[in-house]
């Protein structure tokens, strides 16, 4: 790593978009003239839409199948694994290459550096970047899940959504256990996606035994074994007895600061030129499948390694437990997809497969 330190190319996250840009590089770059490093919190890749099942069903085992070592993606092992936290970026303008800093304040020198840490979550999706954390960390929510009687859900967009679906469908009792969904808008997810889809949703989570509180936000979320739970607005939720919040990540790129005020915008994403590379270094940007980049109010941009773009634009599948779900495509005027699709592609085993194939297993 010391020998070619000016020919390192470091990619920061080993996520969904961390990993497949690592697997095309290794079979791109020339061994002899680059090192392709990759840096991540763990030693393994975790595939996050299995997350929501992860923390509600120990019967999934998906701790088995789901957290995935990042050590056969490198094509002929042109390429290693670095387990660290990135804590800072030191370049400077017009000056190729730079360094990364860990926390551990090892310097790792690097001539290209991609940025693909994604998101950070919240709740029972945050998931810690310590290893020896992260088991403890499922087996208790694992815990509370199972014995809430009733479970309030802040967040109405995807992540809550499916995770309602894993409380209904995955626990003893689940016909009895209670599950709200506080959601801030008058409808599920977003007017990015049709009403169909929206309304589809509620339907079929209401079916389930879900309720909703919309136009209603929860501020605080409260303790582990506190009952009780009010609204801003002043409803209170007397018997909720598990508060856990679902509103969806925020970019996971506090250390990008270390390059300057001005490196992200107002609500955290990196500033990019049209070719991705951040405005104040250069360095050159490949964020995880739903990562929101600052690109002249253009709104989502969603990338992925090796599936078109158009296609991330204009679909998108949300699970309901294990049978069922919706998708939605945006081509034609937009359309829905329904249970039985969902159940094929994703809801039956969250793409686990296929993701452990990705990644050389």
């Amino acid at each position: 790593m010391t020998e070619k330190g000016e020919q390192n190319v470091v990619i920061v996250g080993g996520g969904f978009a961390g990993f497949h840009v690592a697997k095309q590089l290794s079979k791109k770059l020339d061994a002899k003239r680059y090192n392709l490093i990759l840096i991540n919190s763990r030693s393994y890749a975790i595939s996050l839409p299995a997350t929501v099942r992860l923390v509600v069903d120990a019967e999934s085992r998906l701790e088995e199948t789901s957290f995935v070592k990042l050590d056969k993606l490198y094509a002929n092992g042109n390429g290693e694994t670095k387990v660290g936290v990135v804590t800072s970026v030191e370049a400077q303008p017009g000056v190729p290459g730079g360094a990364v800093v860990l926390a551990t304040g090892e310097r790792i020198s690097y001539a290209v550096l991609i940025l693909a840490t994604g998101s950070k979550w919240t709740g029972s999706c945050d998931i810690p970047e310590n290893e020896d954390d992260v088991l403890p960390f499922v087996h208790a929510w694992r815990q509370q899940f199972a014995k809430a009687n009733h479970v309030v859900i802040v967040g109405g967009g995807a992540v809550g959504i499916e995770l309602a679906g894993e409380v209904k469908g995955s626990l003893p009792g689940e016909f009895t256990k209670k599950v709200t969904i506080v959601h801030g808008g008058n409808e599920l997810i977003n007017a990015t996606y049709g009403s169909s889809l929206r309304k589809g949703l509620e339907k079929r989570l209401h079916a389930r035994g879900v309720q909703f509180m919309f136009n209603e936000y929860i501020d605080d979320i409260l303790e582990a074994g506190v009952v009780g739970v009010s609204t801003r607005s002043g409803k209170h939720i007397s018997d909720a007895d598990l508060v856990v919040s679902a509103r969806g990540g925020r970019p996971n790129t506090d250390y990008v600061t270390s390059l300057g005020e001005d490196a992200l915008n107002g609500h955290g994403f990196v500033k990019i030129k049209p070719s991705y590379a951040a405005t104040q270094s250069p360095i050159h940007l490949r964020f995880r499948r739903y990562h929101r980049l600052d690109r002249a109010a253009a709104g989502t941009a969603k990338l992925m390694w090796h599936v078109p773009v158009v296609v991330t634009n204009v679909m998108i599948l949300i699970s309901n437990g294990r049978k069922g779900g919706m998708g939605y495509v945006g081509l034609f005027a937009g359309f829905t997809l329904g249970d039985w699709f969902a159940w094929l592609v994703k809801s039956r085993d969250f793409m686990v497969p296929r993701f452990r194939k990705d990644l050389g297993y």
